[in-house]
């Protein structure tokens, strides 16, 4: 039997992944919120989904199917960072189950404050860790725990994906709404790099500025130095040479890690492993989100100790104090 669902933040980037895992999946998306109207995308998945773009009358309309005992089972949350945790409370208070995009929550307090709220409604808070699902990261996972290695494996990461002047007049640039670079950019990372080496055991950072962040983290089978950045320039010279804005590279002891193919449906296989009740929930995101909130509110060392060689790449300015 298909389930119902509704969706919050319809008009974002992720949006149509949702959507594409509710129609593969056999469900039906019946309505769907955002204060901004370019949602045409609802049109090749959903046409007939009632769209708000108030949340009083969207919150109307779902409680009116609730009364109606037509109520949706699942509540899709594509939102800011910064409403996760508000718009996860509302979908358990509306007594449906909840998705919810990465970073489930900015702060780990707000994970022992839902787990309450879980319990009162009997609802699952889940969360999309689509790493976790890709068959590379599992066939690495599989190899590490056939090997056991004797020592801990010397892991590099360096993540930079180009962003303009945009980034910081949105909500992406404030860290008060974002959780800061680590967070928006970096947690799908930290939660990869736990799930295949274990809990953070020391957390070192060595730059932060408004537009990258560089440190080291000791994780009980892994020693991994690490650089995030938005900014073009920090791109390698033979990245930019090529006119490339996005580069990532992720190497276990030297040998490069590569899972750049597969991404596409993993939105698709969350949602199943969702319906089946095997979704990550509350206790597998705490230490990715204890991870970079511990980075945002740490105070950097500086280039001292092991560092990734990108962190002493030049600062830049930010763009609206130039």
């Amino acid at each position: 039997m298909s389930k119902k669902f509704a969706l919050v933040g319809a008009a974002g980037y992720i949006a149509p992944r949702h959507m594409k895992a509710i129609r593969e999946t056999g469900n039906e998306l019946v309505a769907a919120y955002d204060k901004n109207d370019s949602v045409g995308i609802i049109d090749s998945y959903f046409p007939e989904a009632d769209f708000f773009t108030e949340f009083e009358r969207f919150d109307r309309h779902l409680e009116k199917l609730r009364r109606r005992n037509n109520q949706i089972d699942y509540l899709s949350i594509c939102s800011p960072n910064y409403l996760h945790d508000s718009h996860i409370r509302f979908g358990l208070r509306l007594h449906a189950d909840v998705i919810c995009e990465k970073p489930l929550v900015l702060n780990p307090w707000n994970i022992d404050a839902l787990r309450e709220i879980e319990a009162e409604t009997g609802k699952k808070v889940n969360s999309i860790l689509q790493l976790r699902l890709h068959p590379r990261v599992l066939e690495m996972k599989e190899k590490l725990r056939a090997e056991a290695p004797k020592k801990k494996v010397d892991v590099d990461l360096v993540y930079i994906t180009s962003r303009g002047k945009w980034y910081y007049t949105s909500w992406k640039g404030d860290h008060l709404k974002s959780g800061g670079i680590a967070t928006n950019i970096g947690v799908h990372f930290y939660d990869l790099l736990g799930f295949l080496f274990g809990s953070v055991e020391q957390n070192i950072v060595h730059v932060q500025t408004h537009d990258r962040v560089a440190g080291f983290l000791e994780l009980e089978r892994a020693r991994v130095r690490y650089f995030l950045s938005i900014n073009e320039n920090t791109l390698p010279d033979e990245v930019r040479a090529t006119g490339k804005k996005t580069y990532r590279s992720l190497t276990f002891d030297g040998q490069e890690f590569e899972f750049s193919e597969g991404f596409g449906d993993l939105h698709t296989v969350s949602y199943r492993q969702i319906l089946e009740g095997h979704g990550f929930g509350l206790d597998d995101v705490r230490m990715s989100i204890e991870t970079v909130h511990q980075i945002r509110n740490a105070s950097p060392v500086g280039l001292i100790g092991d560092y990734h060689p990108f962190a002493a790449k030049p600062l830049s300015p930010h763009p609206f104090e130039q």
